[in-house]
């Protein structure tokens, strides 16, 4: 685990009548936040009917996901009509502080991805689906005097943030490291200097933030009852984070989704795989709503044999996929460029053995905005 800083949040809980109490009482409820234990208070307001959680872990997530949904605040976050673009450049970048570090993954998977949550106090407001420009402290060893170039990372949390209140947001990233081809050895020197950064901050440390961007990704919301089917390798799954928490964790009284989300996730084994327990918390409350398929390269096997990918995934469930895509459904992918030629080859293939033309059916996927891609 990260390291962590105290941060008390506040969130309304219904719980039912409680004329009947003479003063505050207390329970605690055991949750699971990326499988560690915590102990929460919940506070009974004998003149309210509701209960105030308070806590003081950095990040809260799962227990988040049951029903009652989170209340969220300021709503004035949902009275814009566009999004948010590009309020801090490069030559002028906001300064935010680091609020938790957090490992996300386990011993076994190959490299370390962290959860990072920036305090930006309400000044860099953001959408689902956008990104912010990070820039790393130092000067450019390729242009002296300069600062470093600006990082996109696709932000991993609602507007509101992790806490609710409009002020954060959240990264997912991974570790870049370099290994000499000819010694085989890591160089830490030539490694991702702002993932690098960024993995290594502490609470309380600054951050220079440039944005946000993007239009690519966003949430179309005219439809609440739409499907959206939501394909990423590794940090890729950033957006749909933010996505999912908007659906089925937060209580949003412009938005009630009434819909299918359909995550499809491709990562190396199961130590990889990112936000589990908030994915599976989902399936688990809103079994008509969402689901959840996982593709571990390293732990599953495909049809013929080989390594599990998630174009096999796809392939799996393509009839289904194509029809719901034939009725209007949304369909967005994210993470490493590499992903999406093999996924391309599945979909030209399925759609060739239904008897289209897969150049004209994503033409006209494009034509009625149903196609985002976001790949790096």
């Amino acid at each position: 685990m990260g390291h962590m800083a105290a941060y008390q949040v506040s969130v309304a809980v219904p719980i039912g009548s409680d004329s009947s109490l003479k003063r505050p009482t207390f329970e605690t409820s055991n949750v699971r936040f990326f499988s560690k234990r915590w102990t929460t208070w919940f506070k009974l307001n004998s003149r309210s009917k509701n209960a105030e959680l308070r806590t003081s872990i950095v990040c809260m997530s799962v227990q988040q996901a049951t029903s009652p949904k989170v209340v969220v605040s300021p709503l004035e976050l949902e009275n814009a009509n566009e999004p948010p673009l590009h309020l801090y450049k490069n030559k002028e970048p906001y300064a935010g502080t680091i609020v938790s570090v957090e490992r996300l993954v386990g011993p076994k998977a190959p490299g370390e991805t962290c959860h990072i949550v920036i305090d930006h106090g309400g000044s860099v407001p953001f959408w689902e689906g956008q990104s912010y420009g990070i820039i790393p402290p130092g000067e450019n060893p390729k242009k002296p005097g300069m600062p470093h170039n600006v990082r996109l990372y696709s932000i991993a949390s609602t507007r509101f943030g992790d806490h609710f209140d409009g002020k954060t947001a959240s990264l997912c990233v991974r570790r870049a490291v370099y290994y000499d081809p000819e010694t085989g050895r890591e160089d830490p020197l030539k490694a991702g200097i702002c993932s690098n950064f960024l993995c290594n901050s502490k609470p309380g440390d600054k951050v220079q933030i440039t944005g946000p961007s993007g239009k690519i990704m966003l949430m179309p919301e005219d439809d609440p009852n739409s499907t959206h089917i939501m394909i990423a390798t590794g940090t890729g799954v950033a957006p749909y984070r933010g996505y999912l928490r908007r659906m089925f964790m937060e209580d949003v009284p412009t938005f009630k989704f009434g819909g299918l989300a359909w995550l499809f996730l491709g990562v190396a084994n199961t130590d990889s795989l990112l936000y589990d327990d908030e994915f599976t918390k989902y399936l688990h409350d809103y079994p008509d709503n969402f689901r959840y398929d996982k593709a571990l390269s390293r732990e599953q096997k495909n049809k013929s044999g080989g390594k599990m990918y998630v174009q096999d995934k796809i392939e799996e469930y393509s009839d289904e996929i194509f029809k719901l895509l034939d009725n209007g459904a949304h369909i967005y992918f994210c993470g490493l460029r590499g992903m999406m030629p093999g996924i391309q080859d599945t979909l030209k293939k399925v759609a060739e053995l239904r008897g289209e033309s897969w150049e004209e059916k994503l033409s006209l996927l494009k034509k009625k905005k149903q196609w985002h891609v976001e790949v790096y």
